[in-house]
């Protein structure tokens, strides 16, 4: 029965027993009568149709709604079941008596239980119901109790046996819930149904404990069974809830908690050693795998430790005596403990579980930094008792001084452990060799900080051997400079930095066959240099110029490294907005590679599956949120696009980046200076890190001198410092290398409201021309199908092109947007077209607003040469907004170089045209195209019809009677599907 709009109705939501998904719940809508009240009249309300109904639901209706359509069986056999196949046969498949999946029933019930708890959650002051049998959802009332009620377990300990029953209480008055019809609504946590009123507890109580009582008075546990159902169940119930017993104790202590790390070690089988070692090695040094720690979190309470991954609020620990039982129930600092927590994680440890696993060097050159901040705080550091070697778990620390000889650096040097000094050279062989644990005198194993392995490898390397001096020779003068400014970490790059001075002395590397393109002179240059990085284990920053096909030499790298990778995946961060363009380019040029698109609220964090993949794309969204799960991988390469959205080095996203884990790093953007010379500093430290020095370091050397005083000896020495690690190539420069005119396809993402209009607009339409068809024929529906197509392209484009009162946004007018501001900063002309008049007129405000000049031009512009006059000859206009039909012929716009396409259709040949405003006779510029397609809408849909079609499209449609012609009823519903 449908319910009229025009007319008084209520929302109600109704409590039903759904055969194999237990009790749900359904929103209905009731017709009211004169008087207010509620009729037989009812109709269901989903989110398909619950705009009808806005005028009488509130924000806290609409997620009821949307909650309430997730557990539906239709939605739970598409979110479980990845085939298709009827609701009826999804649930005698899956839960059949004996060949039914218990793993997804399990799944489905944590799921829902799940759900339901947050719809009763938001129940409260809505009208709710019990669904009688005959499906009338207003059967019975049932009311919501406001407070939550207290739940007491008894247990009555004999000489027979022990008896266990709960009781509940509700304002102070117990409730009878036993042998009621009780029924459990919810069960994690428990939502109980008794007497048409629905409770919910304090402490969170599981329904699986309420639900044996339902219907028995108590549970009785035998004596022979008492020890273990006491110390596995009872010991649970005492530690979460309030316990009334008789015949044992329960002894409630407090203490102050005290942190304690314990310190284990994870045995890794050694290395063999090989046959043809050269004799005479010094074995005691001999490289072998680094042992694992792990690390323990417990808190003391008294003589009492507790993980500190079991979070409830109090521990019962169990102790038996002779004729009986003692419960020590420990209540818990919880606010203390997560102080503590918070402590670590302050100083970079991160507790997963109550643990977390580290190497052996990194580990304890954490307790060396960071140790006496934490004893301050009572911190307490054990090593496993069953662990064989006793760790130096102290502070330990070089000191390091050089002084000017007359044809060498002298160094002394001093290593300190506690109140041990070790000299210098000890160590020699040990950093070079990567040995690192080192006895001390007293026995005692010293773990050498992992940084000391990369501060001083080069130093060992090149320390003389001839006696047992340290002496070093001058032509070692910058790294003694690198050490000097605590620099230690860079000696090996600047070492190497000549090798990357002549650019044209870089090999050149063969293209990968499994590469399906060709790369012009100038990108295969690139593709070299980025090689060249790769081989000596740098970071780069390609800075090419917009259009010049940074994305196409990147896959080309990451392609020609696919063997050597070791089956690690590389990560491609960019904006939201570039994430589908760059999966279909990895398609098409690299189809060998294996893509994951990790983006998009449903994406599964299990970090696990980047194994299965060469290349992971991302957004600097999801790297934002996601950070502490990429940090767990370790990647081959990780790739930042439009990097100049790190620019600002205290920007959350720019930290996020530059805890990633990878071997290799690299940098792609179009403007790597947009506002000052920091925007550098962050970028390239992401890629090299150390090159330009701290960032107070770089502001006082550099940034300072160069911005304030524009002092040019500072700008060459910055300029010779990265000139090795950034490539750039402007327009002008490859100009001979490039064809006269390349084209792109922008794809760009729906705004969550814009797809809902969309969505909304394309099932109205679906079903009017399939029904058209079948009644009049493909001929008799031309009129209803350019109808329905023209209102989803506007939608496409905007949905305030077909509907004035929208008030969201539009993902491919922000696309464009980024991409204008974009080539405007770089000093080009663009001419934007469209179609539609009234998306001009959108664009038309923006500019206004942001103060941008421009020319515009459609049917109603009375003098076209004027402004075909401001475009061409006005250094200020960069921007002509042209309609499609009135400036697609006719014109000569040769001051432009960018050609924006907002609303590309069918026919290529008025595309063209267009282009070719731009692209004519005196034109001196390289001419770009992009055509912006907005992703899974009509738009896409047609260009996939063309490129199936190929006699369609090389025959170029000249009309829309022609293309429709060319469709088939297929054709549509896959446009309309």
């Amino acid at each position: 029965m449908k319910v009229s709009t025009t007319e008084p109705f209520q929302i109600i939501y109704s409590l039903f027993e759904h055969e194999y998904l237990g009790y749900l719940f359904e929103s209905f809508v009731i017709q009211l009568d004169h008087q207010r009240r509620l009729t037989l009249k009812h109709q269901n309300i989903s989110a398909k149709n619950a705009d009808e109904f806005a005028r009488e639901l509130d924000d806290v209706d609409f997620k009821l709604i949307d909650l309430i359509d997730s557990i539906q069986q239709e939605a739970i056999v598409k979110k479980f079941y990845n085939k298709k196949i009827t609701p009826a046969e999804f649930f005698l498949k899956i839960y059949h008596k004996e060949k039914g999946d218990e793993l997804i029933q399990d799944a489905i019930r944590s799921y829902i239980e799940l759900k339901k708890n947050q719809i009763l959650c938001l129940l409260e002051n809505k009208m709710l119901f019990e669904m009688g049998h005959d499906g009338e959802p207003t059967w019975k009332r049932l009311a919501l109790a406001p407070q939550k009620a207290n739940i007491l377990f008894h247990f009555m300990r004999n000489e027979d046996n022990t008896h266990y029953f709960p009781t509940i209480k509700y304002d102070g008055q117990k409730i009878d819930f036993q042998y009621k019809n009780a029924i459990i609504v919810c069960s994690m946590p428990a939502w109980l149904l008794v007497d048409n009123t629905v409770y919910h507890f304090n402490k969170d109580v599981d329904g699986n404990k309420l639900k044996p009582f339902l219907n028995k008075k108590f549970i009785l546990v035998p004596r022979k069974m008492e020890e273990t159902y006491y110390e596995k169940f009872v010991t649970q119930i005492v530690s979460s809830f309030d316990v009334h017993a008789k015949g044992f104790t329960i002894h409630a202590e407090e203490y102050a908690p005290k942190p304690v790390l314990t310190l284990t070690e994870l045995a890794v089988a050694k290395a063999p050693v090989s046959l043809f070692d050269t004799a005479g090695q010094d074995t005691a040094v001999d490289t072998v795998e680094e042992n694992k720690i792990l690390v323990s979190l417990d808190f003391q309470y008294g003589t009492f430790i507790f993980s500190s991954d079991k979070l409830s609020p109090s521990f019962v620990k169990m102790e038996k005596t002779d004729d009986s039982y003692i419960f020590h129930k420990v209540k818990r600092d919880s606010d203390k403990e997560k102080d503590f927590l918070d402590l670590l994680r302050n100083s970079d440890l991160e507790f997963k579980s109550g643990k977390v696993t580290l190497d052996k060097s990194k580990i304890f050159s954490w307790l060396s930094a960071n140790r006496a901040a934490l004893e301050a705080q009572g911190l307490v550091v054990r090593q496993n008792l069953k662990d064989g070697k006793r760790y130096f778990v102290g502070a330990s620390s070089i000191s390091l001084e050089v002084k000017e000889n007359n044809d060498w650096f002298d160094i002394y040097a001093v290593v300190r452990f506690g109140e041990f000094e070790i000299p210098f050279l000890k160590l020699k062989q040990y950093i070079l060799k990567k040995k690192k644990e080192f006895v001390l005198p007293n026995g005692e194993i010293a773990v050498i900080p992992e940084e000391w392995f990369s501060q001083y490898s080069d130093l060992f390397a090149f320390i003389e051997d001839d006696s047992d001096d340290l002496k070093l020779r001058k032509h070692h003068m910058a790294l003694v400079k690198e050490l000097q400014n605590d620099r230690l970490a860079e000696v090996s790059m600047d070492r190497k930095l000549e090798r990357l001075r002549d650019f044209q002395e870089i090999e050149d590397y063969d293209l990968p066959a499994e590469f399906k393109g060709e790369l012009r002179p100038y990108q295969k240059a690139g593709y070299n240099w980025m090689r060249f990085l790769n081989q000596y284990n740098f970071g780069g920053c390609l800075a090419d110029d917009m259009g010049l096909g940074k994305t196409v030499q990147t896959l080309a790298l990451l392609q020609s490294l696919q063997k050597t990778a070791d089956g690690k995946a590389s990560l491609l961060i960019m904006p939201t907005s570039l994430v589908y363009n760059w999966e279909m380019e990895a398609r098409k040029f690299t189809p060998d590679l294996k893509i994951l698109n990790f983006t998009g609220i449903n994406r599964d964090k299990n970090v696990e599956q980047f194994h299965n993949y060469d290349i992971i794309i991302t957004s600097y969204g999801t790297v934002r949120i996601d950070i502490e799960l990429f940090k767990q991988y370790q990647f081959y390469y990780t790739i930042l696009d439009e990097s100049q959205v790190i620019k600002n080095p205290e920007s959350i996203i720019a930290k996020a980046v530059k805890e990633l884990n990878s071997k290799h790093r690299l940098i792609l953007t179009g403007t790597p200076v947009e506002n000052s010379t920091m925007d550098l500093w962050s970028q390239m430290t992401f890629v090299n890190p150390g090159l330009l020095g701290s960032q107070q370091f770089f502001r006082n050397e550099f940034l300072n001198p160069i911005e304030k005083k524009h002092d040019e000896v500072k700008t060459k020495r910055l300029y010779s410092i990265i000139k090795p690690f950034i490539l750039r190539r402007q327009k002008s420069q490859v100009v001979k290398d490039l064809p006269e005119k390349i084209e792109n396809v922008h794809y760009c993402t729906m705004s969550p409201e814009q797809e809902q209009e969309y969505e909304k607009t394309k099932s109205n339409y679906r079903n009017l021309i399939l029904e058209s068809i079948d009644e009049k024929g493909l001929a008799g529906s031309q009129i209803l199908l350019l109808q329905g197509l023209t209102k989803l392209r506007q939608i496409a484009n905007h949905p305030s092109l077909v509907e004035d009162t929208f008030e969201g946004t539009s993902g491919k007018m922000e696309d464009v947007n980024y991409m204008l501001d974009n080539a405007l900063e770089l000093g080009h002309k663009i001419l934007v077209f469209s179609q539609f008049v009234k998306h001009l007129h959108l664009y038309a405000k923006l500019l206004d607003k942001a103060g941008i000049k421009y020319a515009y031009l459609d049917g109603q512009t009375r003098d076209r040469q004027a402004e075909v006059e401001r475009f061409q000859n006005e250094e200020g206009i960069r921007v002509f907004l042209i309609s499609l039909k009135a400036g697609g012929l006719g014109l000569n716009l040769t001051a432009a170089d960018y050609v924006f396409l907002l609303d590309p259709w069918w026919n290529p040949a008025v595309e063209a045209q267009a282009v070719d405003r731009a692209y004519r006779i005196g034109q001196k510029n390289t001419v770009f195209t992009y055509k912006f397609i907005t992703k899974n809408t009509v738009e896409e849909k047609i260009l996939n019809l063309q490129k199936n079609k190929l006699k369609l499209a090389n025959d170029l449609i000249s009309s829309e009677e022609t293309f429709f012609k060319a469709l088939s009823k297929e054709d549509i519903q896959s446009i309309f599907d």
